[in-house]
């Protein structure tokens, strides 16, 4: 269902920005995958209720298989299209963009930046490894690499994901 409670998008305006229109993030397009993929996160809007978010790959949480996939072209021609999609009440998780076949950002609903964690984080890598878990990297779905923090039980504790090995470690503690 989509949240239509003005202080959450009050919130989500005053941590990010104001949100770009889809006709303006369409023009704008490769500045605004740029920016994603140096780490800024660009809310897009498509009606008054319909936010979505163009975030970072090191800022989607958890394993990146199963995810929509959408290449940058088809995403700038169909934005409007995919706003809706991620902000409506289908709300599915979110939508990997990419390049070549390569994960570069993703589209998710902005008010689930809401529900993320702002100070509570979990272990690094480091302190993972040093509390005696083992952690696999490994070449994600599309491109990407995908970490995954398991117990000496063989339960996995923790996942992540980023563009590099780097970025799906630093994950792991989101």
């Amino acid at each position: 269902m989509i949240n239509t409670d003005p202080a959450a998008y009050e919130a989500l305006r005053d941590r990010y920005g104001a949100p770009v229109g889809v006709e303006e993030a369409r023009a704008q397009w490769g500045s605004l995958v740029r920016a994603a993929r140096s780490g800024t996160t660009t809310l897009i809007t498509r009606e008054r209720y319909e936010w979505a978010a163009l975030i970072p790959l090191s800022e989607v949480y958890g394993l990146l298989s199963g995810l929509p996939v959408v290449s940058l072209s088809t995403a700038r021609a169909r934005l409007g299209d995919l706003v809706r999609q991620t902000a409506g009440p289908y709300d599915e998780g979110p939508v990997l963009l990419t390049r070549h076949r390569t994960s570069v950002a993703a589209l998710i609903a902005a008010p689930r930046l809401l529900d993320r964690p702002g100070a509570r984080r979990g272990p690094d890598a480091d302190e993972l490894l040093a509390r005696g878990h083992t952690i696999t990297l490994a070449r994600g779905p599309v491109d990407g690499i995908t970490a995954i923090a398991r117990d000496r039980d063989g339960k996995e504790i923790a996942a992540g994901s980023g563009r590099d090995a780097v970025a799906a470690l630093r994950s792991l503690a989101h």
